[in-house]
């Protein structure tokens, strides 16, 4: 065909990756692709996004939710800049994505309008891969590589293609011909098992181990039934990180919740009284929280051996896939349960759970946040996805959501940027159409780029089967997640009150506004019955407090037990309870 174009030879690679959406907004160097998207007929489908860094959220929310490689699209100059955010967002939490970003400077480079450096703009977020198309031939084997790349590095990268060569017309490209066409798209699987040595060894140390706790984190998906089995093998105790909340049945009597700052106090008791630790599939960054060193003997999984050791000390380390090395240690691990040890966790856990339904019930003005969070775990649908934005929702997301068997839930765990949820939202609602999706925000996420993101939703949501998508608004008025030691209600006078259900109405969709406790549990009812997507914008207290998990094991932050004034305040943790209930030390 003497029409096709390199543009065109782009969504031919795309379909070939079997990438279903591209994400983007329009601009003039990235305008050959986006209109050869147009022409595609759906395969794949371009979806304009309200901004550039929403759109590089989607696509990691695309990666997050389905465990593809997401793509997002970009013009040059600012619009190359607004993707970082969610590249970032990619990169700490280990997800695959592709950005193609245009470029149209037919001047002397150095300072051409919207000029910037793109090879070291995206050289940190994607510094796994950043290159330029030069020809039309290199086009198929650079796409290949970006996306192989991503894959196996399970991280962003990034393919710049001048506006120019887009329009360029395609040579006859002989899949023959050495180091021009990459005939085989396709993400290649291995299978990692860490060597028996290793295994042996990790085996040895959890069957002398008597109080072993196991921390899941995002890298354990797909392993539950493992990591159930080998608990109950040795009557370990159960954490999450905050990404892997996801993995497990919370329902479990020895699943003590969330481990960290934003945690449970019966997680924070099962880190203080362990005594062997396993790691799963986690990079959790709140090590303040973990055991003190010296405390435990540690095994750590994880299928990038880069990972291991990096965040805590490791005696024992294992590379390789979490399902396969936890199927390989149960062969090695008699089942000896410490019926003792267990015990103590689920009294550690039915206390958390008991205070956890006091602390929703407590009074508050005019709603208490965590009792809308605890309304929506009797609710939740048992499929569907939940996408939680940054901010004091995240502790209660943490602390009070309880996630059914199979409800996928993402957030912007290591970046922590606000306004991720709405563009998670949408990724998720894309790729599972018949499921409903519950996004959980503030109302400074909301005005971030919420408010303009609910705009993609009106358009969209008359295309789904199941055309709920519910975005919780937590409105106090306030930045209460900031944790900079203000007052409760300090940012209020500065905030704008917007009334976010009633944007929804304006845009055809569904909101309620609730200022009542005994309110809460009917809107839910309500918005999750909706015949259309629903704001459901609850008017809370700015003043329930964030506290920490209780003991505060991050006060005992700087101390090394291979010194005596650390042991000496170890042995008084121990004996005065600060690190576990005494009467739970075993």
């Amino acid at each position: 065909m003497a029409d096709r174009t390199v543009a065109d030879l782009v969504v031919e690679r795309l379909r070939a990756w079997r990438v279903p959406r591209a994400f983007g907004y329009p601009g003039a160097a990235i305008a050959p692709l986006v209109s050869a998207l147009d022409a595609a007929g759906g395969d794949p489908d371009f979806i304009p996004a309200r901004h550039e860094e929403t759109a590089a959220f989607m696509a990691t929310g695309h990666a997050k939710f389905t465990g593809e490689i997401g793509v997002c699209l970009a013009t040059q100059g600012p619009a190359a800049v607004h993707l970082l955010n969610g590249l970032y967002d990619a990169k700490l939490d280990s997800k695959p994505v592709v950005a193609i970003v245009g470029e149209d400077v037919t001047g002397p480079l150095g300072g051409a309008h919207e000029e910037i450096g793109l090879s070291r703009l995206f050289g940190d977020v994607c510094n796994q891969f950043v290159r330029y198309g030069r020809t039309p031939d290199q086009v198929p084997a650079l796409l290949d590589q970006a996306f192989r790349t991503a894959a196996a590095t399970r991280s962003p990268t990034c393919v710049v293609l001048p506006h120019a060569l887009q329009l360029a017309a395609v040579p006859d490209l002989q899949p023959q011909t050495a180091g021009v066409v990459s005939a085989t798209p396709g993400e290649p699987l291995a299978r990692v098992l860490p060597h028996d040595a290793d295994l042996e060894a990790a085996a040895s140390l959890l069957r002398v181990g008597q109080r072993v706790a196991i921390l899941v984190g995002q890298g354990a998906h797909g392993a539950a039934d493992e990591v159930v089995a080998l608990a109950d093998r040795l009557g370990a105790g159960v954490a999450t990180s905050l990404l892997g909340k996801p993995v497990l049945d919370e329902r479990l009597p020895f699943h003590t919740g969330v481990l960290g700052e934003v945690g449970t106090t019966a997680a924070a008791q099962l880190m203080g009284g362990c005594d062997t630790l396993l790691l799963v599939g986690t990079n959790d960054p709140w090590t303040d929280w973990f055991p003190m060193p010296g405390q435990v003997r540690t095994i750590q999984i994880d299928i990038d051996g880069r990972r291991i050791g990096g965040r805590y000390p490791v005696e024992v380390p294992l590379v390789g896939d979490a399902a396969d090395t936890l199927r390989a240690l149960l062969a090695r691990v008699p089942d000896r349960p410490n019926t003792q040890w267990r015990d103590v966790v689920q009294t550690s856990v039915d206390r958390w759970r008991a205070a956890a339904a006091e602390r929703a019930a407590a009074p508050a003005e005019p709603v208490n946040p965590q009792l809308v969070l605890q309304e929506l775990s009797a609710r939740l649908p048992r499929r569907g996805s939940v996408a939680v934005d940054v901010g004091s929702v995240i502790y209660w997301y943490a602390r009070h959501l309880e996630l059914p068997p199979g409800v996928r839930a993402q957030l912007c765990g290591t970046l922590g940027s606000m306004g991720c949820a709405l563009p998670y939202a949408v990724a998720a609602k894309l790729a599972r159409p018949d499921e409903p999706v519950v996004a959980l925000l503030g109302d400074g996420a909301m005005q971030l780029n919420g408010l303009a993101e609910l705009i993609t939703v009106a358009h969209h949501w008359q295309e789904w089967r199941d055309p709920r998508l519910v975005v919780l608004v937590l409105n106090n008025r306030d930045q209460s997640g900031m944790g900079d030691g203000r007052p409760p209600g300090a940012f209020a006078a500065r905030r704008p009150d917007v009334p976010y259900a009633g944007w929804a109405r304006l845009l055809g969709l569904h909101g309620v506004r609730v200022d009542r406790p005994d309110l809460v549990g009917p809107a839910w009812d309500e918005v999750l019955a909706a015949d259309r997507p629903s704001v459901l914008e609850a008017v809370v207290d700015p003043a329930v407090a964030l506290d920490p998990p209780e003991p505060a094991l991050a006060d005992l932050r700087g101390l090394f037990a291979d010194g005596d004034a650390a042991r000496r305040v170890r042995e008084r943790v121990l004996e005065t309870g600060t690190a576990v209930e005494a009467e739970d030390l075993v």
